[in-house]
């Protein structure tokens, strides 16, 4: 898709970016990708797509492309812009100021894209059924609560969510969409990067009332403690209790991340959560302020999906909807909200 200069120069005008109109101008001329003085949206796409991966291999291997294919559309955006959008490493591609200006001026085109495209194609061209399968925590917690969008926009389809904490095998069609923590190592996939998440050390006022404070992570030991019960523990993205305390031992063990939650609540001891779910329960008091533990999760589809109309639609909204709220995944974001 091509945008004409001019809607372009009123978008990039409205972030934080230092760029003129006429150097927008000056460096369209001459763009083997942006003819007759557009832009190409593929040059944006290309670049969402590294800022996202932070790395050119990753961002290449989820579109389907070459690195050289990828490299030649961000050189192009940058030499249309004007600014070099990147610092390079060996570590991988950073934003830089400029970059991270346009990054979210871009986001806001894509959005803006994806529901004009959403509200032409929703009654005619997706139906039929999408089942989710997600972790507890982002399921029940997140996307649950957020479900009527799909129906608002897709009206003729039906959604499916399974919150449980276990694998999804979607070779099997257990799912055919699968939220996973981590990002997975085999298998014929489509992936893509949903959101980085934090948690940290909780208990409940009552509890703290009742047995005290500790001042630091080794008198964790003199308390109860919430954890997984660990012939259980699905992935080993979720032993996270030992990278808190070496020898951490659960006296109250709970296979769900809301369950944990919920016991940690109502002042069955001290736990693991979620900031994301913390934040909406103002009787949590967050232990060890400099202790942070972060996570990810991705968004995951068999390739022999990749071209269904009703998962590539679930696929791009659910992307859409963790997106707009990303902040809150994080700890500073969610004591913001």
């Amino acid at each position: 898709m091509k945008w004409p200069i001019s809607v372009m120069a009123v978008l990039l005008c409205s972030s934080p970016v230092s760029f003129k109109r006429n150097r927008i101008k000056t460096s369209l001329i001459g763009n083997p990708l942006c003819r007759n003085g557009v832009v190409d949206w593929d040059d944006l796409r290309y670049f969402l797509a590294v800022a996202r991966e932070g790395q050119m291999l990753g961002a290449a291997q989820r579109l389907g492309v070459s690195q050289a294919r990828l490299s030649r559309h961000v050189a192009a955006l940058e030499e249309v812009i004007g600014a070099r959008l990147f610092d390079r490493t060996t570590r991988g591609s950073t934003l830089t100021h400029d970059g991270a200006a346009l990054f979210a001026t871009a986001e806001r085109m894509e959005t803006e894209l994806m529901a004009g495209v959403a509200s032409l194609d929703s009654s005619s061209s997706v139906a039929g059924t999408v089942r989710i399968g997600a972790p507890d925590g982002f399921g029940s917690a997140f996307l649950a609560p957020r479900l009527g969008r799909f129906r608002a926009v897709y009206p003729d389809l039906r959604i499916q969510l399974v919150p449980v904490p276990r694998s999804f095998s979607l070779s099997e069609r257990e799912a055919d969409i699968a939220i996973m923590i981590g990002r997975p190592k085999r298998g014929r996939l489509r992936l893509r990067k949903l959101v980085d998440y934090t948690l940290g050390i909780f208990a409940s006022r009552q509890y703290l009332d009742r047995v005290g404070r500790p001042q630091d992570p080794a008198e964790l030991r003199a308390h109860a403690l919430i954890g997984y019960v660990e012939d259980l523990v699905y992935t080993p993205e979720l032993n996270y209790a030992r990278e808190v305390l070496g020898d951490w031992r659960s006296d109250i063990e709970v296979s769900t991340a809301i369950g944990q939650f919920e016991a940690v609540r109502a002042g069955a001891g001290i736990g693991i959560c979620h900031d994301f779910m913390a934040a909406t329960a103002p009787d949590l008091v967050r232990l060890f302020p400099g202790l942070s533990l972060t996570r990810s999760y991705w968004m995951v589809w068999h390739e022999n999906l990749r071209a269904t109309p009703r998962v590539k639609a679930v696929v791009d909204l659910l992307d859409t909807i963790v997106r707009e709220e990303r902040d809150h995944f994080t700890r500073n974001g969610a004591d913001a909200g």
